[in-house]
């Protein structure tokens, strides 16, 4: 029997892998059936390439990913960027000034094919960079350059994302700030930082740090997949997509069958066409048997 989908886009933190972070290898087989059935599985995350080397090695080689949120459609093998919707450089300044202004060290997501670092950390006014920034580049051995300021940018046309890790309670304000700032045309997301060590993303006062970002306004998971299935020849009504947080709704929302996964937040199990088991107990791997089992 055919499947009904000719592409499965797939969330990977808190979807593809588990609480502790890593992929489940029923998960990783379960894709791996879905692309020897002949469809096209595409990981869509809102790391960058460099950030999600686990996941690509775990799953196998695929065409493309998307990656930074939906900034950018990447070759995950050789790492060749394949569409960017690239921020205005005007947005970026007045993003990174209201950041630092308040103290927090502004994340510049670079294109890491043409950029020689995949971050520019700006510490302009004596902004420090958070624990949980710290411990993510360490870990993950990304490659940064702590600058100043903007002005050190030689080629601010290769910035995809603007964004900054800091205790809720700090985040969320200036969230609302900037999208009354630049609402018309930035998209942003806020969201906890769930992939760090309890004691790393404890803010100290019975919170946790959330991570608030900034993109074109045409960047988003969806509008990333919309770009892959027009190259590919795709309908995207034959598409699936699976996720949990809240920069998953627009693909959730868009693609013709939207999956929510059971650890999903509110926005996410609202808006989903059907619903997995959590990523603790291989939902990715439960939805893709259904989807070939042609239940879904």
């Amino acid at each position: 029997m055919a499947p009904t989908y000719d592409l499965l886009a797939v969330d990977i933190d808190g979807t593809l892998a588990d609480s502790s972070g890593r992929v489940p290898r029923e998960n990783a087989a379960a894709l791996r059936r879905a692309m020897d059935a002949g469809i096209e599985v595409v990981l869509c995350t809102g790391r960058s390439r460099a950030e999600s080397l686990f996941a690509i090695e775990a799953i196998g080689p695929t065409r493309a990913m998307v990656a930074a949120g939906g900034s950018m459609v990447v070759d995950p093998g050789s790492g060749e960027t394949l569409h960017r919707f690239a921020m205005h450089e005007r947005v970026v300044r007045g993003v990174v000034d209201r950041l630092t202004d308040e103290g927090h060290a502004a994340l510049v997501l670079k294109d890491g094919t043409v950029s020689p670092v995949d971050y520019l950390v700006v510490t302009r006014n004596g902004a420090t960079i958070d624990p949980v920034t710290t411990w993510w580049f360490e870990t993950l051995g990304v490659s940064f350059a702590e600058v100043g300021s903007l002005d050190e940018d030689e080629h601010p046309e290769w910035t995809v994302r603007v964004g900054a890790c800091a205790p809720s309670s700090r985040t969320l304000p200036i969230r609302d700030d900037l999208l009354g700032a630049f609402g018309e045309h930035v998209l942003f997301h806020s969201f906890p930082a769930v992939v760090a060590p309890e004691h790393v993303k404890d803010d100290g006062g019975g919170g946790t740090y959330h991570v608030v970002e900034a993109f074109d306004r045409d960047a988003h998971k969806w509008s990333g997949i919309a770009w892959l299935c027009e190259r590919l020849g795709i309908d995207p009504r034959r598409t699936a997509a699976i996720g949990d947080q809240i920069n998953d709704v627009s693909m959730i929302e868009q693609a013709g069958l939207g999956i929510a996964m059971g650890n999903a937040v509110d926005e996410i199990r609202g808006i989903a066409d059907v619903h997995t088991a959590t990523n603790d107990e291989c939902g990715v791997a439960l939805a893709v048997d259904r989807l070939l089992a042609g239940e879904w």
